[in-house]
């Protein structure tokens, strides 16, 4: 082969082996949620332990560094390098933490996410404590195993969504969105609310207008499907990318943003350059929560985008209880402070995530038990926002992450909106009359836009630079906060 190590194919070749079980992983964890019935509980458990001891095994193979070892990068693309350096990585990981650790791991998983969501509709917490207890004694041990000596085992655990990244680094950053934050959410609270949507909103109705919002915005149906679940996501990549949205019939508006959120992580699932290798796989969780919170909320809850759903929830819904795009746009930019993080408005979303950045730390470093979290988010939620928790279904118990062992997750989210707004700057620059085309809902040249500067470059760059490349600028929290002020001014005549 002239000019190409033959080491090179065999790992290549071996890690499409590795990420097709992995999706297959994620095809089961999917059905567990969407399609499986309750009494397959404990063979689902069973399952995705045995498949992800066979993923690490994957992983861990000990030909991995001897390929590597034998491969000159010099000659080698881009990608291809990333997907050496992924390999190594890969392999790292996998060798420190022990088969049996991944497999008790997943099983946890599988069997704490079926006991959230039953502890979550029967709204006791004492329900949920003894997964949640396994989950963190897994993950403080995979962190142990994880961490050089002396440093953050938290790090270990975000390292795995947000490579590179450091808690003590991003505590800055993320605390830098508080003070503008506060400032607006009290200068916004003097000033009368906007009319809310009311009314019955049929579930046949919304779902079907979900699937027309997820289609206009680009989501390819031949390549994913949508179904409707407690907690909403997003799972897969490349052909087979599927979301998932859920239903009140009292509040359409959560499923439609539900449904954009999500939309938002399958464009970028469904664009990447390569369904199986590493380097083309999405840059980080931080990079993957800045598609979805563009499209939700830049895109989603503008004006522009008003002019064209209104029209459409009226053919959906028929005369409902707002006059026109300007009261739907106020109602779904409604500020209040609410207990629930997926519905919360962009002012006071991010101090959601704080308290759970703040939680999850103190569980993981063992200043916080299982047993006391419930006092402690309801303690912290009612010094942050002013309110008490009336049950945990509304409090602890509302998120899906720590059911299933997601630690390190939480942070990503704000770091998404982070670099959507830097995003939403950037785009706007280069696409004067991008608003032309939300209101039409034309939004092509905008899907666009982030494939050429987000999509197709898979894990080439870090994420800061991945952005900083993107935009033009490092990354900040400004360009979030001047998007605030300036979005929610205009609406609350500030």
């Amino acid at each position: 082969m002239t000019g190409q190590p033959m080491p090179l194919p065999e790992l290549l070749e071996h890690l499409k082996k590795t990420a097709a079980l992995s999706q297959v992983a994620g095809l089961i964890s999917w059905d567990q949620e969407a399609m499986m019935p309750r009494e397959g509980a404990a063979q689902r458990a069973e399952q995705s332990g045995v498949l992800a001891s066979v993923i690490h095994a994957y992983n861990g193979d000990p030909r991995v560094p001897e390929w590597i070892a034998k491969i000159d990068p010099d000659p080698l693309s881009p990608f291809d390098r990333r997907n050496i350096e992924e390999a190594q990585r890969a392999y790292d990981r996998a060798t420190k933490i022990p088969a049996r650790l991944a497999e008790e791991s997943a099983k946890a998983s599988s069997e704490g996410q079926l006991l959230w969501a039953r502890a979550r509709a029967a709204k006791d917490f004492a329900m949920f404590v003894p997964a949640l207890k396994r989950n963190i004694e897994l993950k403080r041990e995979e962190a142990a195993c994880l961490a050089d000596p002396g440093t953050d085992l938290y790090d270990s655990l975000l390292d795995e969504f947000e490579p590179g990244a450091k808690a003590a680094e991003l505590l800055p950053l993320l605390e830098s969105l508080r003070p503008g934050l506060v400032a607006l959410r009290e200068k916004i609270a003097g000033k009368p609310a906007p009319q809310p949507l009311t009314g019955h909103f049929a579930a046949d109705a919304q779902l079907a207008l979900a699937k027309t919002v997820a289609a206009r915005i680009g989501y390819d149906f031949n390549a994913g499907r949508i179904d409707t679940v407690v907690h909403p996501f997003c799972s897969g990549n490349g052909g087979d990318v599927r979301i998932t949205t859920r239903i009140d019939e009292a509040d359409p508006l959560n499923c439609l943003y539900s449904t954009i959120h999500e939309v938002g992580h399958a464009l970028y699932a469904q664009g990447a350059p390569d369904p199986y290798l590493p380097a083309a796989d999405y840059c980080s969780m931080g990079v993957h929560e800045s598609q979805s919170r563009f499209w939700e909320n830049q895109i989603g809850r503008s004006r522009a985008f008003a002019d064209w759903l209104y029209p459409q929830m009226k053919e959906a819904f028929g005369e409902f209880s707002l006059a026109g795009p300007d009261a739907l746009y106020a109602a779904v930019n409604r500020v209040h402070s609410g207990f629930i993080r997926t519905e919360a408005d962009e002012v006071h979303y991010n101090l959601h995530i704080l308290l759970r950045f703040e939680l999850e730390r103190e569980l993981i470093c063992g200043a916080l038990e299982a047993e006391d979290l419930e006092e402690a988010w309801n303690e912290r939620f009612a010094r942050d926002f002013g309110e008490n928790v009336p049950d945990p279904s509304l409090g602890v118990l509302q998120d899906v992450h720590w059911s299933i062992g997601l630690f390190g997750y939480f942070p990503t989210y704000s770091l998404g909106n982070i670099y959507s707004a830097c995003l939403d700057r950037a785009m706007r620059r280069d696409m004067p009359d991008r608003d032309a085309t939300v209101r039409t809902a034309e939004t092509r040249p905008i899907l666009d836009w982030l494939r050429e500067k987000i999509h197709v470059k898979g894990r080439l760059l870090p994420a800061p630079k991945l952005i900083e490349e993107a935009t033009g600028e490092a990354p900040s929290a400004q360009p979030l906060l001047d998007y605030l002020e300036d979005k929610f001014g205009g609406l609350y005549d500030l």
